[in-house]
């Protein structure tokens, strides 16, 4: 016998609908590439998202079909995500920090039919357009008088003048809830980029999940700030979440540095944010500079990398913020765990919670997850074992678009598909996870592992660094030992010795990186993150000193 509720299928278009009509007036703030601020409401926000979703079905948009942005966080990149979705077709969302001939690549791939693009991306239009067949329009994502004119861009249209074309009487379809309404390429650092496709249901569900208040605790008293780009898996789902609890969205444009950050945050009573550790040690370094406080910042989510303890120590101790550990990957819509404390933890040590608060935290409700060894047999959870990390759940990809790579789950005995992640984790007996490394980047020193992210966090703990990578190079006797790569702070001094000997009673003695080497800079990939390819391909030929 089946139970006797209503039958409503979980679509996107539902969420910017409710916030329409129950948060209609709660605002919706854009710094504008042109630097001034736009503002308006949910109300608004939908009554454009309907007209822009009714234009592009005029132009022929059918369910299915791909449209990509290249755009920063802000209004029109929001009606995008919701027009595009709630028609039944795909927001493709383009990573523009990526080279122009692998954007194309990726417009090719996914076969996308429209690009909306900010002005700031401009000359990467204007460098794919003629390779990108598919595209039978670029939409310029700019006031009508602003338009720019380029004959390198074939059918270029105004954003505005195409949104105006539609009808505000336009009504959402009612979909299969299972139809796919967001695309977001990995970041290709090996290989070709590779598509994972979201569905309308993986989406609500990990919007539901990431708001609870173990998770990103976002409600309608919040005033939230995603710096987290709407192009590196859709802003960690924010543009869901906000509209589901009716938060104010505050969304700052293509200017993240320090300083831009800081007078947003103040000006807008922002009370909570997202985003990778490179964005907020810029604006750690405005505030310690300038001696500045936050007047209602209170927490930040941080991930997308581990986040170095110091940084967290930093947020907490002097300015007050707390800072929530997350993990998750493209492959994973993209939230698997957030940490944060239980009931149990109340009366532990400052010090033992804190410990806990650094790991990358508990699954969600509708995330699984354990540890394998490479013969794929599970693994205790003890805080101490290492092995590959698996998960699996409703927002957990089953395999890439257009069957890229092939079927990439591992099966378990019951016939239960897990996606490996290709992270080296621990789980202790509370089911807290932490990432020891990635499965490619782990040294194994004499048939034992040695956690390159530890070492990274412990180097950016000393007050002369700024960032640090830590990589393996060949050794004679041990196949692989640590090496230290750093970049100063300006004006800081320390030697070779000084930063071996902060290791002393941190670490296992063995884990002592063997050698450093001072460099001006590291190299950060599309979204952030070490490129350790790189830093491998750089000290290819370097000889330690103690092999």
């Amino acid at each position: 016998m089946q139970g006797l509720m209503m039958d409503m299928p979980l679509l996107v278009s539902s969420l910017l609908q409710h916030a329409a009509r129950h948060y209609g007036d709660n605002e919706i703030v854009s710094r504008r590439i042109e630097g001034d601020i736009h503002r308006y409401t949910y109300a608004d926000c939908h009554e454009r998202a309907r007209r822009l979703a009714d234009a592009f079905v005029r132009s022929g948009t059918a369910v299915g079909d791909r449209i990509a942005t290249l755009a920063w966080n802000g209004y029109r990149h929001m009606e995008m995500y919701y027009a595009v979705g709630g028609l039944g077709a795909i927001v493709h969302t383009i990573n523009p920090r990526l080279h122009p001939e692998q954007i194309a690549w990726i417009v090719n791939h996914a076969g996308d039919t429209h690009l909306a693009f900010d002005m700031t991306f401009l000359p990467i239009v204007e460098a794919i357009a003629s390779k990108c067949p598919t595209v039978k329009t670029w939409i310029a994502m700019t006031d009508a008088d602003r338009q720019p004119k380029s004959d390198k861009i074939p059918n270029l249209v105004n954003y505005e003048e195409f949104l105006a074309q539609g009808s505000t009487d336009y009504r959402w379809p009612e979909l299969d809830e299972r139809t796919g309404c967001g695309l977001c390429y990995t970041s290709g650092t090996t290989g070709n980029p590779k598509g994972a496709m979201y569905t309308h249901r993986s989406t609500v569900l990990h919007a539901y999940a990431a708001a609870l208040p173990d998770a990103m605790g976002a409600s309608a008293r919040d005033s939230i700030l995603p710096v987290v780009p709407m192009f590196h898996v859709n802003a960690w789902g924010l543009p869901y979440i906000c509209p589901l609890v009716g938060a104010k969205l505050v969304f700052p444009g293509p200017q993240l540095d320090g300083k831009s950050l800081y007078e947003l945050i103040e000006s807008e009573g922002v009370t909570y944010s997202a985003g990778v550790p490179t964005v907020w040690a810029g604006l750690l370094q405005y505030a310690r500079e300038n001696k500045l406080r936050f007047g209602t910042f209170n927490r930040t989510v941080i991930g997308g990398s581990a986040c170095p303890p110091a940084m967290m120590k930093a947020f907490n101790e002097e300015f007050g913020v707390e800072v929530i550990h997350a993990w998750g990957m493209t492959e994973t819509s993209p939230l698997g765990s957030l940490s944060r404390l239980q009931l149990k933890h109340d009366k532990l040590p400052a010090e033992a919670k804190q410990k806990i608060l650094e790991k990358q935290g508990h699954a969600l409700f509708g995330i699984d997850m354990k540890i394998v060894d490479d013969e794929g047999n599970e693994l205790p959870w003890d805080g101490k074992t290492f092995g590959n990390l698996l998960v699996r759940g409703p927002w957990v990809m089953k395999e890439y678009f257009r069957g890229e790579g092939g079927d990439p789950l591992q099966y378990d005995v019951d016939g239960r598909g897990w996606f490996p992640t290709g992270d080296v984790a621990t789980i202790d007996a509370d089911g807290y996870m932490q990432i020891t490394d990635r499965s490619k980047d782990v040294i194994k020193s004499g048939g034992e592992w040695i956690s390159t992210i530890d070492l990274e966090n412990l180097a950016v703990s000393h007050p002369a660094i700024m960032q640090a990578a830590v990589i393996g190079v060949h050794h004679p006797k041990w196949d692989e030992r640590p090496l230290l790569v750093v970049v100063k702070r300006p004006g800081a001094e320390v030697t070779r010795e000084e930063l071996l000997a902060f290791y002393e009673g941190k670490i296992a003695k063995w884990w002592t990186p063997d050698d450093v080497q001072f460099v001006d800079s590291i190299p950060l990939g599309a979204t952030g993150k070490i490129l350790k390819t790189k830093l491998r391909e750089q000290f290819a030929d370097y000889k330690l000193p103690t092999a």
